[in-house]
């Protein structure tokens, strides 16, 4: 089957021009994660180390990134008739979980503290929040280059791009301690880092989960799919419609259709199947073309 194998080769190309700049950005926020653990500490800062627990995930998601575009690259063997294409779903949900219970995590720290302030190295924090700033953007440049259609990639971008915004949070909190002593400042950066965090958490956990929930892809309404199928010359009925995605940018379609008696039900489907493909992008079907039986001409001819 030289087609599936020539389609695969072009899998395995795409992700590999995804994992050079995957790998920088990963190693780059590596870094800068330890560091802005070992800062939060020693400054007591506990945006300091909200934003590193949300590095720490867009580290997990660069990683589950890497591995979910090598094993949704593998061909379908055996059991697993899709391949692995349901990797990305699945680190994507990982990951959203695991952002949601860091996110309460720091919360809980913060409103802690703004109850009881510490005090915070206001010049520390200062120091690697800039400092952080320009790693980020070199990270998020390297990302940029790779794929941003799926789902995986994407989520990875986002992430990058709610850090950036978290460290500007931090650095103003740390020029607020510093200019008015007001230590609180330093949990309220944090808890707006949270609720980044939380926000980043429900999109992934929501996109996931429509994925792992067999909803149809956002954008395509199953009605007006069926009422297209049920509109095409010799159609007349529709049943069992199914449209769900495998991963993001793989949806798929099943249905039952019934054509007249006297149409030609391989034509039938061919049509069908191009209309598909040209008003919905949907090029993975499996359609099922049944005749309208005959059986009430021939009760009739019985009463003759």
């Amino acid at each position: 089957m030289p087609h599936g194998h020539g389609h695969h080769h072009h899998h395995t190309v795409s992700a590999n021009a995804d994992r050079g700049p995957m790998l920088v950005a990963l190693v780059l926020i590596g870094g800068l994660m330890v560091v802005e653990v070992v800062a939060g500490l020693i400054a007591g800062s506990v945006a300091l180390l909200t934003d590193a627990g949300h590095m720490l995930t867009d580290a997990g998601a660069i990683a589950l990134g890497l591995a979910a575009l090598r094993l949704a690259a593998r061909p379908p063997a055996g059991a697993m008739t899709f391949g692995l294409k349901r990797a990305e779903p699945l680190s994507a949900a990982i990951n959203g979980a695991v952002l949601a219970v860091l996110a309460v995590v720091f919360v809980i720290e913060a409103v802690s503290r703004l109850a009881s302030p510490h005090d915070v190295d206001a010049v520390l924090v200062l120091v690697v929040a800039l400092a952080a700033i320009p790693v980020n953007v070199v990270a998020v440049r390297a990302l940029g280059r790779a794929n941003r259609e799926s789902v995986n990639v994407e989520g990875v971008f986002q992430h990058i791009l709610t850090d950036l915004y978290a460290f500007i949070a931090t650095a103003v909190a740390a020029v607020v301690i510093l200019a008015t002593g007001f230590d609180r400042a330093d949990a309220i950066a944090a808890l707006f880092v949270a609720a980044l965090m939380l926000r980043a958490a429900a999109s992934l956990l929501h996109d996931s989960g429509r994925i792992f929930l067999e909803a149809a892809p956002s954008g395509l309404d199953p009605d007006v799919v069926g009422r297209a199928l049920a509109a095409m010359p010799g159609v007349v009925s529709v049943h069992d419609l199914h449209v769900w995605e495998v991963t993001s940018g793989f949806p798929s379609l099943s249905a039952h259709v019934v054509v007249g008696c006297d149409d030609d039900c391989h034509d039938c489907r061919a049509e069908l199947e191009r209309m598909l493909h040209e008003r919905f992008g949907l090029d993975h079907t499996t359609l099922q073309v049944e005749h309208e039986p005959r059986t009430l001409l021939t009760i009739d001819r019985k009463f003759d």
